[in-house]
């Protein structure tokens, strides 16, 4: 009996058809296998009691750890504050930006909050870093035309001081951070009155910015300072927009997703960091992470500048672990990385951790707070606060910052 050869090769195209088939579905298996999230774990500190709103973290669409899809952005629940303005101004509120952009947005809310209420000139501050004679303009940093605009029709701002002013006719005045009208009505309204121009010294009773209990008439103004009126000139704007658009190339493996520590190795060192336990260093972080389920793939971006020998405990076990030092653009290092002072490195860092996926404060303070609010008013509230976790693993859902699962934080006044 004759062997028909078409039906040789069909019989054979057949079984490797199968073959294929069956190959597919053995990889589709794996690759689809869910990685759980491991089990919940009992100790949780840093800024307050175990969290709770598990609901928060949720898995990536890669399943390569805490992930979690961003939320809605939320709408601001102020009003913009209704303009008063006489054609005279009363007199000139001066001031400037020190220690860095976590305490330059309380500065500026304040400066514009008493200004506003006495009917007065805010004059474009200056920013001064840590050592003496460290001084920047106001548009090194952050974009002026866009800080006048916002207060058009609020508060009158005059980018030079007006001349005849000097240290003579000028009354200093301490405000705290969050100044009230009470405040200004006792301690601020005399002086101006006497002087007609003052210069504001801004001081931090304290480094949380939690929701204030009580409302008042000057919160729209508050919240338009602290949220609506400060932007990045565009060359800084350009080189973070660079920045984080490396770390996201560098993350394919995770869909382009990101985790930033707010990491600084001489902060470990200092008083603050040597009592309770609110900062953790580079062996705690690595530990923790690993903990809460982040995968060894994920990129990481640290605060600190350049590499420093401490922090090889973290890149051992999570080896895309970068300083600006390793994704900033050569042609911008000079500027922005070499400087004298440190004022251009501090905003990129603010900027880059308000903007990553995953917000990790190994160092409690003001840093921590103000890039919680930034994140809060855009919809980033993936901020897991470390711990040192006993066990070999914990969910990461019991370390959701409180400022985010109890929604106390001071953007929650302002944003919802």
């Amino acid at each position: 009996m004759g062997v028909d050869l078409r039906q040789v090769v069909a019989g054979i195209l057949t079984i490797t058809m199968f073959v294929m088939l069956g190959q597919m579905i053995k990889r589709d298996h794996f690759d689809s296998v869910e990685e759980k999230l491991p089990g919940a774990s009992d100790d949780a500190r840093f800024d307050d009691s175990k969290l709770e709103a598990k609901s928060l973290v949720s898995l990536s669409r890669r399943n390569k750890g805490p992930w979690k899809e961003e939320s809605q952005e939320l709408k601001q629940c102020w009003r913009r504050p209704t303009s008063d303005l006489v054609e005279d101004s009363k007199g000139f509120v001066t001031f400037s930006l020190t220690n860095g952009p976590e305490f330059h947005i309380s500065q500026i809310a304040a400066a514009v909050v008493v200004a506003k209420y006495l009917g007065a000139t805010l004059v474009l501050p200056d920013i001064r870093g840590s050592k003496p004679g460290d001084r920047r303009s106001f548009g090194e940093i952050y974009d002026v035309d866009k800080f006048v605009r916002s207060l058009d029709g609020i508060v009158r701002v005059a980018k030079e001081p007006p001349s005849g002013i000097s240290a003579r006719n000028l009354a200093v005045v301490k405000v705290p951070n969050t100044v009230t009208e009470e405040y200004i009505v006792d301690h601020v309204e005399p002086k101006f009155k006497s002087k007609r121009n003052i210069r504001l010294a801004t001081y931090f009773s304290s480094v949380n910015m939690k929701k204030p209990s009580q409302k008042s008439d000057l919160d729209s103004t508050s919240c338009l300072a602290m949220f609506g009126t400060l932007e990045l000139q565009p060359e800084v704007h350009e080189v973070v927009d660079s920045m984080v658009e490396r770390l996201r190339t560098l993350s394919r493996k995770s869909d382009g997703q990101f985790l930033a520590v707010d990491l600084r190795v001489d902060m470990l060192e200092k008083k603050n960091c040597q009592g309770t336990k609110s900062c953790f260093g580079a062996q705690e972080i690595s530990e923790f992470l690993q903990k809460i389920g982040i995968d060894k793939d994920t990129t990481i971006y640290l605060t600190e500048s350049r590499w420093d020998s401490s922090l090889n405990a973290l890149k051992k076990f999570f080896p895309k672990t970068y300083t600006k030092e390793g994704i900033m653009p050569v042609d911008k290092k000079s500027k922005f990385l070499d400087a004298e002072d440190s004022a251009y490195e501090k905003v990129i860092d603010y900027y880059i951790c308000s903007q990553s996926d995953i917000f990790v404060p190994a160092i409690s303070g003001l840093f921590y707070a103000n890039v919680a609010g930034n994140r809060i008013a855009s919809g980033r509230t993936q901020i897991l606060v470390p711990a040192n976790i006993e066990g070999s693993s914990a969910s990461a859902a019991n370390y959701i910052s409180t400022y985010v699962s109890k929604k106390n934080h001071l953007a929650y006044s302002c944003f919802c």
